[in-house]
């Protein structure tokens, strides 16, 4: 049975006790309300790993104050049932306070792959996704972290700080989970009614158009990503927040379509924020 855990205490004494044994160990980092996608991570960190912990935090340094951190779906009981059935062995599912002790004054900053995408609109935000996943890191010190690619510019940014400060996890990105029309899983999609929900078919449908521009020959990042935002302007519901051509790594701007390019979108249909994303590689 999986055993749920609270405090940084616990999981350092269990993976303690794993570590003792030899055995190495996965991490799948969460903000909770599991779905598919979530459980594509855990099963191949279970596939990957003789243990597998999940974190079932909703971070608030990475809500804005304008944000939905009040309002995002939880169901720890639910999340407990899907990481069981998907063979993990802990939830580390700690309180605000528990991970930000009062006081609390030191961050994980970045510049360059934050700057573009989302850290325009959200320019807090991966100050927030830094910190809180350097601190997870340090307190379960797994062997292998699982990210999946639907986020892909948190990804990038990861990865990087990876690199940068030295810490020893190898990140393993996932492949997008989608629902049979396409759409990306995610847990905001339950606040989609069924109007908005028909209506944010138009991202998969930008991905699949821009996929098809780029297997068509198309070269020019920016005629792909006009067509893309002129299709999704057909759909009256959907407001867009960026469509853009970024290098994979560095999350700048790009002209050309060459080496790893990552089309990513933020698209709001009604109130809700939907992300979605494609990555090309042309040699």
């Amino acid at each position: 049975m999986i055993e749920v855990v609270h405090t940084i205490k616990e999981v350092r004494e269990t993976v303690k006790g794993w570590r003792k044994e030899g055995l190495s160990v996965g991490f799948v980092p969460t903000m909770g309300f599991l779905h598919e996608g979530h459980k594509s991570l855990i099963d191949k960190a279970v596939e990957q790993n003789d243990r597998v912990v999940v974190s079932v935090f909703v971070n608030p340094m990475q809500f804005g104050p304008t944000e939905d951190l009040d309002k995002y779906p939880r169901d720890l009981a639910a999340d407990t049932r899907l990481c069981e059935a998907a063979g993990a062995n802990l939830i580390f599912n700690p309180e605000p306070s528990e991970m930000y002790a009062e006081g609390f004054c030191s961050f994980v900053d970045m510049n360059g792959p934050t700057s573009e995408l989302c850290g325009k609109s959200r320019p807090t935000h991966f100050r927030g996704v830094c910190t809180v996943v350097n601190k997870l890191f340090n307190i379960v010190q797994p062997d292998r972290s699982y990210f999946g690619q639907k986020d892909a510019q948190q990804l990038s940014v990861i990865r990087r700080m990876v690199k940068d400060l030295n810490i020893p996890v190898e990140v393993v990105p996932c492949p997008t989970v989608r629902e049979a029309d396409g759409l990306a899983k995610s847990s905001r999609n339950t606040y989609l009614n069924p109007q908005e929900r028909q209506a944010a078919l138009i991202l998969s449908r930008a991905i699949k158009l821009g996929q098809r521009c780029v297997e068509m020959g198309e070269r020019d990042a920016h005629n792909v990503v006009k067509a893309m935002k002129e299709l999704i302007a057909t759909e009256p519901m959907a407001r867009i927040d960026y469509v853009e051509a970024v290098d994979l790594d560095s999350v700048q701007k790009v002209d050309k379509v060459e080496g790893d390019v990552l089309f990513a979108m933020a698209v709001y249909i009604g109130k809700t924020r939907l992300i979605d994303n494609f990555i090309v590689n042309i040699k």
